[in-house]
């Protein structure tokens, strides 16, 4: 039986090296929260969109939010979500042995094909659950030219 002659690539251990997970190997069992963590706990703003003739109707997934630390601003066709998202005070008073929820600011900002009319759009928030209606703005700058 022969044997194949091996080659040898010294890329090899550079397609399996992940900065990140070695590092996070490292803090393993130091009580620290890793690297890679900080960045995936980033609080995502799920939302789907639906118009009719006049409007375009938001829902977005913003829960664990108080609706007075919610704030929709609305400029020509972009909207821009932000939120204050806290945790309970028994953390300050407990050793938190693992936690995936988020505290902090969250953030969201979208564009719309049409500009918006901010004047007749509507907020409201239940269950976790943010809904705007967001009125279509009708400028019809159209007119006929007189021809002379």
């Amino acid at each position: 039986m022969a044997l194949l002659p091996t080659t040898w690539n010294p890329l090899r251990q550079l397609t399996r090296f992940d900065p990140l997970t070695d590092l996070e190997e490292a803090f393993r069992g130091f009580g620290r929260q890793s690297l890679s963590r900080q960045y995936q706990d980033m609080m995502e703003m799920r939302m789907d969109v639906t118009e009719d003739d006049t409007s375009y109707y938001v829902n977005v997934d913003i829960p664990g939010v108080n609706k007075d630390n919610i704030d929709v601003a609305v400029q020509g066709n972009t909207v821009t979500i932000n939120a204050q998202v806290e945790r309970e005070k028994s953390r300050e008073t407990k050793k938190e042995v693992y936690s995936e929820r988020f505290a902090g600011k969250a953030y969201r900002s979208f564009s719309l094909p049409t500009d918006v009319d901010s004047t007749k759009s509507e907020a409201s928030y239940d269950g976790g659950v943010l809904k705007l209606k967001l009125r279509k703005l009708t400028t019809d700058t159209s007119r006929h030219l007189s021809i002379n």
